[in-house]
């Protein structure tokens, strides 16, 4: 990206001014190297963004920033409805509420070492993956339903689980104001066999190593140290999500119309949040947030199966549940009044900090967890919300480390079985259903997660906590 149009805030902040027809400015957070990194479509979108109706204070990116649909992938911009703020299936994204979830297992790498191989096989075998990939559980529509209805929760009801998981998930599991009859039909039927399942792309389930942290009583109150293992599992609302952003995208096209609103870019399709159109896609989106968190709920209780199995005296407790393709109804201070706004966050993590009433009871004096994910062969991080975070951007972070090249690029590049031996020459045992899918998502495709999270660190966005190393990946 050429930043020559850009002033330098700070080493890590910088900001594009507001021009034309936009409302606000764009506010960039990253170092030098990583902005220059970006492609000039990133400044694009995000100025795009900066002129739809009801925006509010900027259009931000994230270190991790990389072009999107629409929005750019680590975009987050708030919008209010008092304003003729719009909502857009573009700013959340198709795989609605994908995140992440950590599980500690109260074991070391020297108890997991010498099983490691066994414990990758029993999950590839235990947890369904890939392209269209189907698990043990068939819903019926009624469960269909309860399930977008209830989320976690009614996963957790079904024996899933334990209440003390809802704890330590994002609205404790159970998205409110989901309305099931608007999703269609179509996209219940595409999930109807895939509750439990990881599907597919940069999707995968872990097992990892702490290998170093930074923020030791932080750490301590997490219950994780140097030498643990963890369990992180990456996936989404699967085909589910994709179905209700593909239906509500083109009724926004045509809702932006009928309303007036000048859209710069077709894929930056909306509708204001108080129209007919808006609060059916609100209702729908939660839902889809819902069949997420319910989704990553059954993994984590196939995920316990096996390590009851395998490692007896494992115990995989939630450490956090975080999504990054949503929009939120949330209360922030702007310009030192309190106002209600519709956060959209694309590709970017919710990264409350201290003291914030949503959080759980034994996480609200240190802030929120954001859980950071690699890419096979690259490093997690585990950082911390800040209250800084909360004033520089709406309480976001980064999620990834954001992909430097296209998938079809790296499959060009890149043979899958290889990627698996040379990976395995470091000790990181992969699973996967399909070598395309590896090649897509190799390590290399991907940017420098240590300097996103250092940038996002020196930001004031979230405060480094762990970094975690692959030993097991599991992948569609």
């Amino acid at each position: 990206m050429d930043i020559t149009r850009l002033k330098q805030v700070s080493e890590n902040e910088w900001q594009l001014a507001a021009t034309g027809k936009m409302r606000v400015p764009v506010v960039f957070y990253a170092d030098r190297a990583l902005l220059e990194g970006m492609d000039e479509k990133v400044r694009d979108q995000a100025t795009n963004v900066a002129t739809l109706p009801g925006i509010v204070k900027a259009s931000y990116v994230m270190p991790d920033g990389h072009w999107g649909y629409g929005f750019p992938i680590g975009g987050v911009a708030g919008f209010d409805a008092d304003q003729g703020g719009v909502v857009s299936a573009g700013g959340v994204g198709f795989d609605i509420s994908c995140g992440v979830r950590c599980l500690t297992t109260g074991l070391t790498v020297s108890d997991v070492e010498p099983v490691k191989e066994k414990l990758a096989d029993a999950l590839f075998a235990n947890v369904p993956a890939g392209v269209g990939s189907t698990g043990r559980i068939h819903l019926d529509d009624a469960e269909m339903t309860a399930m977008l209805r209830g989320g976690a929760r009614w996963a957790v009801e079904r024996g899933w689980g334990s209440a003390e998981d809802l704890e330590r998930i994002e609205e404790h599991g159970s998205m409110e104001g989901a309305e099931p009859q608007h999703v269609s039909q179509k996209a219940r039927h595409r999930q109807r066999d895939e509750m439990g399942t990881l599907g597919s792309g940069n999707h995968y389930l872990e097992v990892q190593r702490v290998a170093e942290v930074f923020d030791s009583q932080i750490a301590y109150q997490l219950s994780i140290a140097e030498g643990d293992v963890v369990v992180s599992i990456h996936c989404g609302s699967r085909g589910l999500g994709h179905q209700i952003g593909t239906e509500y995208l083109r009724e926004m096209a045509v809702a932006a119309a009928k309303h007036g609103i000048d859209l710069p870019d077709r894929e930056l399709a909306c509708a204001p949040l108080r129209s007919e159109v808006g609060r059916r896609y609100l209702g729908a989106m939660r839902a889809g947030i819902n069949c997420a968190l319910a989704n990553r709920q059954i993994i984590t209780h196939l995920t316990r199966e096996v390590f009851s199995d395998i490692v007896p005296r494992a115990e995989l407790p939630l450490l956090y549940d975080v999504s990054h393709n949503t929009c939120k109804e949330e209360e922030h201070v702007v310009d030192g009044k309190r106002r209600r706004l519709f956060i959209h966050r694309k590709g970017a993590t919710r990264a409350f900090g201290p003291g914030h009433p949503e959080l759980p009871d034994q996480l609200r004096d240190i802030g929120q967890p954001v859980l950071i994910g690699g890419s096979m062969g690259t490093e997690s991080w585990i950082l911390i919300g800040t209250e800084e975070g909360m004033a520089r951007s709406f309480g976001s972070a980064c999620h990834g480390a954001g992909r430097r090249m296209s998938r079809h690029r790296a499959k060009k590049q890149w043979r899958g079985s290889k990627l698996i031996k040379n990976l395995a020459h470091r000790g990181i045992i992969v699973r996967s259903v399909s070598m395309r899918g590896v090649a897509e998502e190799a390590p290399g495709a991907y940017k420098d997660v240590r300097a996103v999270v250092d940038a996002a660190d020196r930001a004031g966005l979230a405060r480094r906590v762990a970094r975690l190393e692959p030993m097991a990946c599991i992948k569609g």
